[in-house]
């Protein structure tokens, strides 16, 4: 999950376009918006290996989840088009996104010890 994460932040600086390309309108400095939430994947990431940090990160993880959720409903707002072959790829990413919120939570129980498959 780790490892998930810090690509996913690096992607953000590696194809900003793509990102731009999905932000809401109404949110001021997207450029600035789309580095941060970069800068947030990859921080959250190496934050999910030591134990000590793990349990805040999967909580600071739910959080970014849910602040990038927009951009996902605008991704596939963006794409909704007749014949757009991309159309689906916007549409999974809005459930997959509860998975990933899922996932994240596994890591704030108490008991967590180790990576579930």
């Amino acid at each position: 999950m780790a490892l998930f994460y810090v690509l996913a932040g690096i992607n953000h600086f590696v194809n900003t376009p793509n990102y731009l390309d999905i932000m809401p309108p109404y949110l001021p400095f997207p450029l600035a918006l789309v580095y941060i939430s970069g800068v947030s994947e990859i921080v959250i990431g190496l934050l999910l290996l030591p134990v000590l940090t793990r349990k805040l990160a999967a909580w600071l993880l739910i959080a970014l989840l849910v602040a990038v959720f927009p951009a996902n409903i605008q991704m596939a707002l963006n794409y909704w088009r007749p014949n757009n072959p991309h159309l689906w790829v916007a549409i999974v990413r809005l459930p997959v996104q509860f998975l990933l919120i899922a996932w994240a939570y596994v890591y704030t129980r108490p008991d967590y010890t180790i990576v579930p498959l």
